[in-house]
């Protein structure tokens, strides 16, 4: 077996890219913290980060077990996940979300939604689960899903720390109108989940 399986690195790589999805964290990230200033904007995104590659890592190495300890099943983390979502949601689209935040809020935001569920989702905690089931114990694969892992986060930061040149453009008008967007975006993502869930409780007997 190579010291390091390039195919297990790309398609885990693509993988985490579409299931993450970058670019589209950026609206939610603006709608929450657009009003900051630029240094907590970054605060706020190395922290969504580091939560979401914590979560991660965590259940690359210890998910299958944790999961079975509890008795919990991927479905039932896809209908935990959507609800969270959906409340965050809500807030955004009634206008709540667009209130002045509070000083500690930095690190709530970070937490929750950005870092989980929104990063480190049930999605990409099922994917990393099932490379790390295909890797079978092979020194290579495990290398290059953890090198993956580490250069799709790499490349939310970027996303999310340069989301300043878009609030330059934007502006606090276009700030509110993202937030209504990505409420209803996050709306949709949730509603999904929880259909996903649903679906998996059924066909799971």
């Amino acid at each position: 077996m190579a010291f390091f399986d390039a195919g297990v690195f790309v398609e885990a790589t693509i993988t985490l890219v579409v299931i993450m999805d970058p670019p589209g964290t950026v609206p939610v990230f603006l709608s929450l913290v657009g009003r900051k200033s630029p240094d907590a904007r970054a605060r706020a995104a190395r922290q969504a980060v580091l939560v979401s590659l914590l979560v991660i890592a965590l259940f690359a190495v210890a998910g299958q077990a944790i999961l079975a300890y509890l008795g919990i099943g991927i479905p039932a983390l896809q209908g935990a996940g959507g609800l969270l979502l959906l409340l965050i949601a809500l807030d955004l689209l009634t206008g709540k979300g667009g209130t002045e935040p509070e000083a500690v809020e930095d690190v709530n935001v970070a937490l929750v939604p950005l870092g989980t569920p929104l990063l480190a989702g049930p999605g990409a905690i099922a994917a990393t689960i099932v490379f790390v089931r295909e890797a079978h114990g092979h020194f290579g694969a495990y290398l290059a899903l953890a090198l993956a892992i580490v250069v799709v986060h790499l490349f939310i930061y970027l996303c999310m720390r340069y989301s300043g040149l878009v609030i330059r453009l934007i502006r606090e008008s276009g700030i509110l109108l993202l937030a209504k967007i990505a409420g209803l975006l996050l709306a949709a993502i949730a509603v999904e989940l929880i259909a996903n869930s649903v679906r998996g409780f059924v066909a799971g007997g």
